[in-house]
């Protein structure tokens, strides 16, 4: 699907790690390359016809994200440098002035450490308490599942909206319809969600979303957090810096602009803003549809095609999304990743940062495969060939 849009594509790669970083379109790296080219400048600063040009092509980009995931304001969308910079400004710059002692935080065992290891932290510094939903055969969260862990101590719930591991789809509308019941808070990791089905932050109702730009065919070192105003509002900026101040003093007297400005000290990352923008717009005209569709019918044939190899194991064989995970028997994952990488197949293998995981599905590592739009049966056929014979992969090890 759009096979042509990739330039990476005229590599003899066979890119199957789309859950790590996707492939960019001409489309994203043209609109960085314009930046540079044809309008560098600062943002917000400058009284000159190329620096309001960047003034407007930044400013374009957070409108076009707004519409991509249907918020209600443009103050709702704050760049950050991605997934991981979002989570950590919500956990440390809303719920740790919002926690206190016994206060629990649900997440699961199939969390990224992303989604993890900023509540392990607030459990050190606020005396908040980490409960783990837990995970049913499939390894999936359930409504279920979490109403047996909620108490009335619950104050969040945070999930990823589709696991980096397992690939499961949680019901996150469900959830946060039963949680707002219950006046919980609901924070979505949109990682792995947010680049393959289309996300309404409206519709599901989440207090917050954090997704990268990366894993979406745009720009590294770009994210979004999203969050509903009037918490985003409280948030207590953990960078100070130009842009983000109306005035200050010397007797200590701050004054903060408002949204989204406010949470976006410092010179913003224009190009990756930008080219975000343009990532969004990419995945827009083709629509979610054709991409859900193509994924779920790749995932099918390579499910289908491993089954067939007596000596593979599959950990998510009925998840929703274009991630599975296996084991070639006997044979350490990095070993199948390494074998794999003769022949130009890029795979991921180990504990892809959900390093609870191992607890639930009994192995520690596992070699990756994550699907996107631009892949092909063709490649799924090529990577299987290379798994079909095990005495192969181990005497290439040697």
């Amino acid at each position: 699907m759009n096979r042509e849009d990739f330039p990476m594509i005229n590599t003899d790669y066979i890119y199957l790690d789309n859950g790590a970083t996707t492939w960019k379109p001409k489309q994203v790296i043209e609109s960085i390359n314009n930046y540079y080219t044809k309008y560098t400048a600062n943002a917000h600063r400058g009284d000159y016809d190329i620096s309001l040009k960047v003034d407007n092509e930044y400013e374009g980009a957070r409108d076009i994200i707004k519409e991509f995931i249907n918020a209600k304001t443009r103050q709702e969308i704050i760049f950050t440098s991605g997934t991981t910079d979002s989570l950590n400004i919500i956990a440390d710059g809303f719920f740790k002035q919002n926690l206190e002692l016994n206060d629990e935080i649900i997440i699961a065992e199939s969390e990224h450490a992303s989604n993890v290891l900023p509540w392990f932290r607030l459990a050190k510094t606020n005396g908040i308490i980490v409960k783990f939903c837990p995970l049913d055969d499939n390894h999936y969260v359930t409504l279920n599942n979490l109403k047996k862990v909620i108490t009335p101590n619950t104050k969040v719930i945070s999930l990823a909206a589709i696991t980096n591991v397992i690939g499961d789809l949680r019901p996150i509308k469900e959830i946060c319809a039963y949680a707002h019941q219950h006046n919980i808070f609901v924070v979505v990791d949109g990682a792995q969600s947010v680049p393959h089905i289309k996300t309404d932050v409206q519709d599901l109702d989440c207090d917050f979303l954090a997704f990268s730009g990366h894993k979406m065919c745009g720009p590294t070192g770009i994210g979004v957090l999203y969050g509903k105003y009037e918490l985003l509002n409280t948030i207590e900026p953990h960078n100070l810096g130009g842009g983000m101040n109306e005035s200050f003093d010397t007797v200590n007297d701050v004054f903060l602009k408002p949204l989204p400005t406010r949470l976006e000290a410092g010179t913003p990352n224009i190009e990756g803003a930008i080219g975000l923008g343009a990532a969004a717009e990419y995945l827009t005209s083709i629509g979610f549809d054709k991409i859900s569709e193509h994924e779920r019918t790749l995932r099918k044939y390579l499910i289908d095609k491993l089954n067939e190899i007596p000596h593979i194991t599959i950990y998510n064989e009925e998840s929703d999304s274009g991630v599975v995970s296996f084991n070639v028997d006997d044979i350490f994952a990095q070993d199948v990743a390494v074998y794999l990488n003769k022949y130009n197949i890029c795979v991921r293998a180990g504990n892809h940062c959900a390093k609870i995981l191992k607890n639930e599905i009994g192995v520690k590592n596992t070699v990756r495969i994550s699907i996107y739009l631009y892949n092909t049966k063709e490649e799924i056929d090529k990577l299987v060939s290379l798994l079909e014979d095990k005495n192969k992969i181990l005497n290439e090890m040697l």
